[in-house]
């Protein structure tokens, strides 16, 4: 359990019927390493931010091997760093019913230190020393894969829309605020072309921190997709 408040999500859950699996990155936080590397972090091969990925998919595999756990009713949820985390394990692994993703930044955006996809945690790995820690400088640029992805014209929109047709809630914060949902209408696009509505939701709060209310929304999200058969 978290000793922030407001992101207790797996006892929250838990209180209200559902098996849970909390997994973190607390010693890699320690060592300020923040992440998985494969095969190790002198020559990683992998995207870390992919092999957070990987990890969790291996955690959706553990509860699948539960006989009071239905395989079909998994979902994912994480905040900040946690949502980049559950928004790349459920896009890139579809075995996830839905997720949610905590105010984790939905799209890459430069000039928004909490959305920092450049580090070499996430999708800008480069072997050590590493970049200082911060914002794209001149004096310190963003090195690795994810200066690439920028310069070709990618976006996270192209990783949402490998969650259609299941659903998922951005639970949005300072980081996503509403003017975001315009990067969501890509997914809606593509649930339509499915044959699917109703599988994109986004609520907002005026801080990046988690509340009461967000959670409850969050709560209520799991609920619906999870302890019902919505079709």
């Amino acid at each position: 359990m978290s000793d922030k408040l407001n992101r207790d999500f797996a006892y929250q859950l838990t209180k209200r019927g559902f098996v849970t699996l909390s997994i973190g990155t607390t010693e890699a936080t320690q060592a300020k390493t923040y992440s998985l590397y494969y095969p190790d972090i002198e020559t990683a091969e992998v995207e870390p931010l992919s092999m957070l990925a990987y990890a969790a998919a291996n955690a959706w595999h553990l509860l699948d091997g539960m006989a009071e756990v239905d395989g079909n009713k998994i979902g994912i949820v994480g905040h900040s760093f946690g949502g980049k985390w559950a928004m790349f394990a459920s896009c890139l692994f579809e075995k996830f019913a839905c997720a949610a993703w905590s105010d984790p930044g939905i799209v890459f955006d430069g000039s928004r230190p909490n959305i920092n996809y450049w580090e070499p945690w996430y999708l800008g790995y480069h072997p050590a020393p590493w970049r200082a820690r911060g914002l794209i400088t001149d004096e310190n640029p963003a090195r690795g894969l994810y200066p690439k992805l920028v310069a070709d014209g990618f976006d996270l929109h192209e990783l949402h829309a490998l969650m259609a047709p299941r659903p998922f809630l951005v639970s949005g914060g300072a980081e996503d605020p509403a003017e975001r949902w315009t990067a969501l209408n890509h997914t809606i696009k593509v649930n339509e072309l499915l044959g699917y509505k109703n599988r994109v939701a986004m609520t907002n709060r005026p801080k990046h921190d988690p509340n009461p209310e967000s959670n409850q929304q969050i709560y209520s999200f799991f609920e619906y997709f999870l302890k019902y058969d919505v079709k």
